[in-house]
């Protein structure tokens, strides 16, 4: 059942179609490197596109009716988008949920220091990370400075041209005889992933008796800059994730390579769809979670009441709450988990069931499971909810493929698809082929990123 290159199918139009949404996507994914930024950028897109606050919506006191369209955001890194439909919530949602943070560095609370003429910001990775993968690279800091009278400090540095960048160095060659008989997972431990941040002391502290000039000298240009103080790191919340812009990837332009793709490639074609949508049967929802990373976990994650308690606010909104009626909007839903898949790359061959792999270029990629070994931590999807996605697909002409994540007992992984099914809702993961998945720069093909926003729009039309 090999199934045929999409690219083989597109006439101009879709070609046009298909550029504009990979040119859309890029920006997307320079404006949101972290949750933080993803949420932000989303609001206000969805808001242009005339969605309202449910906070706004409810201190009104106008009733939510069929074809509103609503957002809620919670802590401002998870987010979750309705267009209230024509039947009763009772009957159910067609729910897209995809997650928004991606692997990267976090600056720890206590993080700066000098050593030797140089000053450093010591970092915990987030995620699953090669940790080789994130030196001599230019690399970029995100985040949030908050200061304890509550003000915000946005901080972005290594992104514009005339940016400084910072990094983390490696161990040169000609000194790297014991380093490179270690294993792949010790070659750089963890602690060592500090970043390089200045080396310049400051003027009037040049006497050999004073210490930490070169430190001193970086909390001045913070004071300068930011008005903040190192105490300040106490309470601040700072991303370090690979420097520079999404770009096209190949000679002949068919992908992208970028930072972040898992997931925001799905997320960010789960909010396109429904910015597509009229006024849908079945209310339409776009949820977008944080910390799947780290197993959906805390206040932002898929394992939290935020959906739970946002569907109720809806409810409540539209004068019909009950607890009765908020369990059975739940699990008369149906819902994609829009999480990437591992793309088949031939270089690594031997890690692939060659029938049940993902292809890059074949479409929007179903998963019935995931999950490691004995499908442990995964929802297996049961066969007559495959059935009624595969017809949604075919009738509205989806290039879509179906896969396993790896050769069974070579690895796993695990989505937010378990978590949504404990609602007793059908669930089943349906996402891109990622190259270089959890790598600083991963790899889509505009193919499938254009297919998928075409299964995501008919499935919340159809499903």
């Amino acid at each position: 059942m090999e199934r045929r290159n999409a690219w083989l199918s597109y006439n101009e139009a879709d070609e046009k179609a298909l550029e504009k949404l990979a040119k859309d996507y890029r920006t997307f994914l320079d404006n949101g490197k972290t949750e933080r930024e993803c949420v932000s950028e989303l609001s206000r897109e969805a808001e242009a596109a005339g969605y309202v606050s449910l906070d706004k919506k409810l201190a009104s006191g106008e009733k939510i009716q069929t074809g509103d369209k609503i957002y809620a955001v919670g802590m401002k890194k998870i987010m979750a988008l309705f267009h209230i439909g024509e039947d009763p919530m009772e009957k159910g949602m067609n729910i897209l949920g995809a997650h928004i943070d991606s692997p990267r560095l976090d600056v720890k609370q206590n993080p700066l220091y000098e050593d030797t003429d140089l000053a450093y910001l010591d970092t915990h990775y987030y995620g699953g990370v090669k940790k080789y993968h994130w030196v001599a690279l230019p690399l970029a800091i995100h985040g949030v400075i908050v200061k304890k009278d509550g003000t915000v400090v946005n901080v972005t540095v290594g992104e514009a041209e005339d940016d400084p960048v910072v990094y983390i160095t490696d161990l040169l060659i000609h000194l790297a005889g014991k380093q490179l008989q270690k294993k792949a997972a010790e070659v750089i431990e963890g602690e060592n992933l500090d970043i390089l941040i200045g080396s310049r002391p400051l003027n009037e502290e040049r006497d050999e008796k004073k210490k930490e000039a070169v430190k001193n000298n970086v909390l001045r240009i913070l004071k300068e800059k930011y008005d903040v103080e190192e105490e300040d790191f106490l309470s601040a919340e700072l991303e370090i994730v690979p420097a520079g812009k999404a770009r096209d990837c190949g000679l002949d332009r068919s992908m992208i390579v970028a930072y972040g793709q898992d997931d925001r490639v799905c997320a960010y074609t789960s909010f396109a769809a429904m910015l597509e949508m009229e006024t849908p049967k079945r209310t339409s929802c776009c949820l977008l979670t944080d910390k799947e990373e780290i197993g959906s976990v805390g206040a932002t994650g898929m394992q939290s009441r935020f959906f739970e308690n946002t569907v109720a606010e809806l409810l409540g909104g539209m004068g019909c709450y009950s607890d009765l009626a908020l369990r059975r909007t739940l699990g008369n839903s149906f819902m994609l988990s829009s999480d990437v898949s591992a793309g088949y790359d031939p270089a690594y061959g031997e890690c692939f069931e060659k029938k049940n792999a993902a292809y890059l270029g074949r479409g929007i990629v179903l998963n019935k499971f995931t999950g490691a070994r004995g499908k442990s931590g995964s929802n297996d999807a049961n066969a007559e909810y495959v059935a009624k996605v595969r017809k949604v697909f075919d009738d509205s002409n989806v290039a879509f493929q179906t896969a396993e994540l790896g050769k069974v007992d070579v690895g796993g992984g695990g989505t937010i698809a378990y978590i949504a099914a404990l609602y007793g809702m059908n669930v089943i993961d349906s996402g891109v082929a990622v190259l270089s998945m959890h790598a600083p720069w991963e790899v889509t093909s505009k193919a499938d990123i254009y297919e998928a926003e075409k299964a995501y729009k008919a499935f919340l039309e159809n499903a």
